[in-house]
């Protein structure tokens, strides 16, 4: 098949599966009536799949390099199509958090696979410009899917927006199954199933610590966590130091080329999903605006996001990936500072500039953070390389969401209900700027650099 079929497949089943997410959320409250619940207890069909994420990406990753992407991929399109079946279907909230947390088992594979299946037609040097096309995908199906969802919710129920997702996913796997090949396979490599598991005990363990800190940190839940994460983590490291073929190689932690970009994309993301979940609460209980005017602002954020993502990429292409990582992080900076500024009687433009900034920010950045790692590690290794990056941007939202919202009830006693705000932007953007001076540290693999010079030409 052409590299255009395939890049097309790929994106459109990217596409078909998230279409769904910002709608979901937006829909809590009449999923919640409907499945006789409190938004409280959906909020785990929120956060749950994003956990799942960050626990299952490392060991799907390393299974899509040993048994192949194509696979893995079409495994996740089937797992996300049993997720909006059940979905729609969900007759009571144990169910419906049960096909979210499948989804994001189906999330982890697809993210992990769709890098592998578009470097496998693409050089190194458009491995930029095909992350800012991922990207676009990525951050514009969901506002597609709230521009045309939402409607739907409102006249016909929430259980038709998944009734919908099937055939659009069905298309999907069909024409994925038909398009792709499979990718180089390395399985005389054997999967190290005790580094997986110890690996995904740590950060489930770490991540569900961090989702509850909210119930104090002598909650039973956050010290049993906290305590098999600190146990977790060193075993997993002694185990690895042994292995033949480790799930995660060791040697990452201490390569500047990767573990700089994962650590700039966990401040990148802390900041960013941070903002994402604190504005519409902001806007709402600070500032007065209604439920729907919040909700419609909130389509800037990913819009730019999605717009800015393929052009941006371009530009990193010629001018260099960590540039436009630094570029990136001032104007998630600056984004922040902007929401530092807006208080109440501010005209709602100042806003929509704020909003617009952090989508650009995480426009320019996330491709060419991607880029970095994927130019560090032998192509053999590209599914758990894209696993290691989306384990460090889960691990940055959830804490991102946690921190920032904690920040803000905390300074809710001591500072007026705006100032409790600013300062949770203020957290933000300290975790942009910490960031924007890793990005600066970061010195890309000599490959990387050789193919942009080749690019340029």
């Amino acid at each position: 098949m052409s590299r255009r079929a395939v890049i097309l497949a790929v994106l459109g089943g990217l596409a078909s599966t998230s279409v769904t997410f910002t709608v979901f959320n937006v829909a809590l409250v009449d999923i919640a009536a409907n499945l006789h619940t409190s938004s409280g207890v959906l909020t785990w069909s929120v956060t749950g799949p994003l956990l799942i994420v960050g626990v299952a990406a490392p060991i799907l990753g390393r299974l899509g390099d040993v048994y192949g992407h194509r696979k893995l991929y079409i495994y996740g399109l089937v797992g996300s199509l049993a997720c909006a079946a059940l979905t729609a279907v969900s007759w009571n909230v144990e169910v419906l958090i049960a096909a979210r947390l499948l989804s994001g088992v189906g999330g982890a594979a697809m993210g992990a696979a769709s890098w592998a299946l578009l470097f496998s037609v693409s050089s190194r040097a458009e491995r930029t410009r095909v992350l800012g096309w991922w990207s676009l995908v990525s951050a514009g199906a969901p506002v597609v899917g709230v521009a045309i969802g939402g409607p739907v919710v409102q006249d016909f129920g929430w259980r038709w927006i998944f009734i919908a997702q099937v055939p659009l996913i069905l298309a999907a796997l069909v024409a994925n199954f038909v398009v792709l090949q499979e990718t180089e396979r390395h399985g005389r490599e054997a999967l190290d199933v005790g580094g997986a598991v110890l690996l995904a005990t740590g950060v489930a363990s770490l991540l569900i610590c961090v989702e509850q800190y909210n119930s104090g940190l002598t909650s039973p839940l956050v010290m049993a966590c906290a305590g098999l994460a600190v146990v977790s983590f060193p075993v997993f490291w002694a185990v690895e130091r042994r292995a033949k073929f480790p799930v995660m190689p060791l040697e990452w932690f201490s390569m500047p080329s990767v573990a700089l970009p994962c650590l700039a994309s966990f401040g990148v993301n802390f900041a960013y999903m941070g903002g994402f979940f604190v504005t519409p609460l902001f806007m709402e209980q600070a500032l007065g605006y209604s439920v729907g005017t919040a909700g419609l602002f909130q389509i800037a954020r990913p819009l730019v996001f999605a717009v800015a993502a393929p052009a941006a990429a371009v530009i990193a292409a010629r001018r260099g990936d960590r540039s436009a990582a630094v570029a990136g992080g001032l104007v998630l900076v600056a984004s922040m500072l902007g929401f530092v500024a807006v208080a109440p009687g501010s005209p709602g433009v100042v806003i929509l500039v704020a909003l617009g900034a952090s989508g650009l920010a995480n426009g320019i950045s996330t491709p060419s953070l991607g880029a970095l790692v994927a130019g560090a590690v032998d192509n053999e290794r590209l599914g758990s390389a894209s696993a290691v990056v989306q384990l460090a941007s889960q691990v940055g939202v959830v804490a991102g969401i946690q921190v920032m919202e904690s920040v803000q009830a905390s300074f809710a006693r001591s500072a007026s209900l705006v100032g409790s705000y600013h300062y949770a932007y203020v957290a933000g953007g300290v975790a942009a700027l910490a960031a924007t001076v890793v990005a600066v540290a970061i010195r890309p693999a000599r490959q990387a650099r050789v193919n942009r010079a080749v690019f340029s030409r």
